[in-house]
């Protein structure tokens, strides 16, 4: 750390940080260093935007659990200095501009945050704070930015009847965002959410983004857990769910359709209490998609469960995890 020499007064960035923030925690919590290391081959620490792979991981992390966007976190660190302290970086040091954050990203890929998502969950799973006993499923939207109106002009140019999920590919601006429905009156354009949460320690085990067009059975198939029982709503009581529930071993535990045969209103009733908590905490996430394509938003979906996860851990009190290859 650098110190700035005011008369005889020594002063370092981590003596302006006070030994309660939520940063140290967070520091202590994960080793950024041993994640780094299967990446320290993609990013060049040459070059006016060289730094180094733990500083734009820390970073990474960093953006999106303040949900900040690429040009506000060229801000936060500028001007934060717990956020500079975090990335390892000097008190007078400057920061990158907002390009570096893109950059980082699209080096890194989905499949190496992703691979880094894995080995934070082999972790949880060592430590018994993942047991797949009892496991929360559901589905959120993801809403694309509403370009659906000009979408539908160059449809109606190009001679096409409507703009809908068969025409989509043809004209927008997004072309593998889709238009999804909940119930019979709920649509959006865009992607959804797919994530199961084990119920004893409330992190999340796993996440999947598919486009819109997809039913929540249907992408049950990427979020399943091995075993344990499987508390869903009624989206997942048909085919294909129940087909995944049972080529996996799972206990299905889903609340039924009203005209299903079978149907207990007080059992459902006491899965729909059992399922709740979960619930309200899905419900207050950032629904909005930042970027286009599958691929993407699968980045997106991944590094925000990490996150979500991180603070979960530091809300449960564990002190540090310890790191096993995934």
């Amino acid at each position: 750390m650098s110190k700035r020499h005011q008369g005889q007064l020594f002063l370092t960035l981590d003596s302006l940080i006070d030994t309660n923030h939520p940063y140290r925690k967070l520091d202590k919590l994960l080793c950024f260093h041993t994640l780094s290391k299967p990446l320290s081959t993609i990013y060049s620490t040459r070059g006016p935007k060289g730094r180094g792979v733990e500083f734009g991981l820390r970073a990474l992390v960093l953006q999106f659990m303040e949900d900040l966007s690429d040009r506000e976190m060229e801000r936060y660190l500028s001007e934060n200095l717990a956020g500079k302290w975090f990335c390892h970086a000097g008190l007078e040091e400057g920061m990158p501009d907002h390009s570096y954050f893109g950059d980082f990203r699209s080096r890194i890929g989905t499949k190496g945050l992703m691979d880094l998502f894995a080995s934070v969950q082999a972790s949880l799973l060592s430590m018994g704070l993942i047991r797949e006993v009892f496991t929360f499923v559901d589905a959120s939207q993801l809403v694309s930015k509403l370009t659906t109106w000009d979408d539908r002009d160059k449809a109606i140019k190009a001679g096409l009847e409507k703009f809908n999920n068969k025409t989509a590919s043809k004209v927008a601006a997004d072309k593998q965002a889709r238009f999804g429905c909940k119930g019979n009156s709920k649509f959006w354009y865009g992607y959804k959410e797919h994530a199961s949460v084990d119920m004893q320690s409330g992190l999340i085990n796993k996440v999947a983004a598919t486009s819109a067009e997809v039913t929540d059975a249907q992408g049950l198939s990427n979020v399943c857990p091995r075993s344990g029982s499987v508390y869903a709503d009624k989206g997942y009581c048909v085919s294909p769910a129940k087909v995944t529930l049972k080529r996996n071993g799972c206990h299905d535990a889903t609340i039924k359709k009203n005209n299903m045969l079978g149907k207990n209103k007080d059992k459902d009733r006491w899965i729909s209490g059992i399922r709740s908590p979960y619930e309200r905490v899905f419900a207050h996430r950032n629904k909005r998609v930042r970027y286009k394509g599958v691929a993407k938003v699968q980045f997106q979906v991944g590094i925000k469960a990490l996150c979500f996860n991180l603070k979960r851990l530091m809300v449960l009190g564990v002190e540090r995890l310890e790191m096993v290859p995934a």
